[in-house]
């Protein structure tokens, strides 16, 4: 499962690994990963496993939505980079717009992809 996480360029004394571990917030986008995930599992144990880690989840993380104004600087965003040839994953791209929408930082395992987003700040998990 694809398990990304924002955090906060504002908060005050912590690093945004901290707050990404403690399960702060996702974009809406990253939450559909997850929910598919669930539904690409082998087994019905795997599904009962995943479904129960993303409902306890949901407890303590806030979800933003995906906007108008995030599909608007995601179009922007992909259309100058397709210009450059540079091919940004479609989940990928509207997750990040999402951070920089609401200004966060990406903390993510999938640095590459991100890292291919103009002005997002991309920590390593």
């Amino acid at each position: 499962m694809n398990a990304e996480a924002l955090t906060s360029r504002r908060c005050s004394g912590k690093s945004s690994l901290q707050l990404a571990t403690n399960g702060r917030c996702s974009p809406s986008v990253g939450l559909t990963e997850l929910v598919h995930g669930i539904y690409r599992a082998q087994t019905a144990e795997a599904r009962s496993r995943r479904d129960s880690f993303i409902r306890e989840l949901l407890n303590d993380v806030e979800v933003y939505p995906y906007t108008k104004e995030t599909a608007l600087l995601a179009g922007k965003i992909d259309g100058e980079q397709q210009s450059r040839g540079i091919i940004i994953p479609f989940g990928d791209l509207l997750i990040g717009a999402t951070a920089l929408e609401v200004g966060y930082s990406m903390v993510t395992a999938n640095v590459r992809h991100f890292r291919l987003i103009p002005g997002l700040t991309v920590v390593q998990l």
